[in-house]
């Protein structure tokens, strides 16, 4: 394998912004690996620059993205420079590694490819093997912080996982988990205790924590964990909560109480009332970084920075006329709570739905809460090289209805070309009719793109 990886990269330094992602992203084939081993080696011959950094570290099955961004968005507001880091990008590979807000730079992307590259290749000689690409990317992001942009806190969230995480290489100021569903169980376990046991282990001795986690055996196993490094548990429904004030498209306002006060009201832009969840794990996390770190945080800021934060591809209305709203719901409970906010947020007389999946998910736990709603089904194919069929997907919806026939019957239309379907959602949602995007990112990512640029995406994990 490693010979084969000599032969495909750049020889000599990277000469281009492209060239260097080209060089990056070509460590896909080295997969996922779980482990610290390469990191660690990484991080020695760098110096170690993540010693130098305030991470606020953030792992969970669903809603990383979204309370990454209310915690970014409130510092930001706060006055403090902040680094974000976060998986998959949507648009651009530069998406991953932000200061303030704003993406790197192609230049220091490059210059800083190309300070790794040499360190890359030495280990991949060792018995260690190659570092991965997410290995790769995550020192680029540490580098990025630690010797050119310098932020206050670096807002950091996991890859996949937690225990074995390369992310996991840091010790942060709060670890936060924010919550635990049935995703990437082929690697985490397959149990809701295995897979929280993995989030876990971003629990570090001292340091406190904060989640969301719901499920009895999932929360058991948390709060041993955080006993057993000394660690203070703020769980949400016992040491914080939200309750709803109001609720309409666009606009949240709720109340949030916490061990050290309550304030009220505070309003987002994200809909859902998973969104409610998200904002107050933020709001938690920032309390005890007040309590504990002597954060700033001012209430106007808070309340600011909770109002301006925007996660893409999650609940966002990308076009008016019609009507079409991206969603990423890939797992079980991201589709729960998709169609918990369609029934709850949004009007509409007819539902149109197209979806794309990757073949390592759970098909039918997603479907079966995506069926009873929908008026039309259009089922597509991801441009990415882990798909699930078109006609396989159709397959499984086809065995899920005669077993039990759908709430509500539905036309399915199978259309493997994303472009082609998404022009068939496009032309059959009305004016009064709503029209949803959903499954892997990398298809919402490919159609985002198309619906607001008109252009094809750099997407990928």
């Amino acid at each position: 394998m490693t010979e084969q990886f000599n032969e495909q990269r750049p020889a000599g330094p990277l000469h281009s912004y492209t060239e260097a992602v080209e060089w990056i992203t070509g460590l896909i084939p080295f997969g996922i690996r779980p482990g610290l081993d390469r990191i660690e080696k990484l991080m020695e011959l760098l110096d170690n620059p993540h010693r130098r950094l305030k991470f606020i570290h953030v792992a969970g099955t669903n809603g990383k993205g979204s309370t990454c961004s209310y915690l970014t968005s409130v510092l930001l507001k706060s006055g403090y420079d902040v680094g974000t880091f976060t998986s998959p990008y949507i648009t651009k590979f530069t998406n991953r590694f932000q200061y303030n807000g704003v993406d790197i730079e192609e230049e220091t992307l490059l210059k800083l490819a190309n300070e790794l590259k040499p360190h890359v290749e030495a280990i991949a000689e060792t018995e260690l093997g190659s570092p991965t690409m997410f290995e790769v990317s995550t020192a680029l992001a540490i580098l990025f912080y630690a010797k050119v942009t310098y932020p206050d806190y670096v807002v950091w969230e996991t890859g996949l996982g937690g225990r074995l995480d390369v992310t996991n290489i840091v010790h942060p100021v709060v670890s936060v988990i924010t919550n635990i569903g049935h995703d990437h169980m082929d690697r985490l376990g397959d149990t809701l205790a295995a897979v929280a046991s993995e989030k876990a282990g971003i629990i570090k001795a001292g340091i406190p924590v904060v989640s969301a986690v719901s499920q009895p055996e999932a929360v058991a196993v948390i709060k041993q964990t955080a006993a057993g490094k000394h660690s203070t548990l703020y769980l949400l429904g016992e040491q914080f909560s939200e309750t709803a004030v109001s609720v309409q498209e666009d606009e949240q306002t709720f109340r949030f109480d916490g061990l050290f006060r309550s304030i009220e009201p505070l309003t987002i832009t994200l809909n859902g009332a998973h969104q409610r969840t998200n904002a107050a794990v933020a709001v938690m996390t920032l309390e005890v970084l007040r309590q504990y770190n002597a954060l700033v945080v001012e209430d106007e800021a808070l309340e600011e920075g909770l109002r301006a934060a925007a996660w893409a591809g999650r609940l966002e209305m990308v076009s008016r006329s019609p009507r079409i709203l991206l969603d990423g719901a890939h797992n079980p409970e991201g589709a729960e709570t998709l169609v918990s906010a369609l029934r709850s947020t949004y009007k509409y007389d007819r539902l149109h739905l197209m979806m794309g999946m990757l073949e390592n998910k759970n098909h039918q736990d997603v479907l079966k809460h995506i069926l009873p709603i929908v008026d039309t089904l259009i089922l597509t194919e991801p441009d990415f090289r882990m798909k699930m069929d078109a006609p396989a997907l159709a397959a499984i919806v086809s065995d899920m209805n005669n077993q039990q026939p759908a709430e509500s019957s539905f036309e399915l239309i199978v259309e493997p070309d994303y472009r082609a379907a998404l022009q068939k959602l496009q032309q059959l949602t009305g004016e009064t009719d709503l029209g949803v995007v959903t499954g892997t990112l990398y298809l919402i990512a490919d159609v985002r793109s198309r619906i607001l640029y008109n252009s094809d995406s750099e997407k990928g994990w």
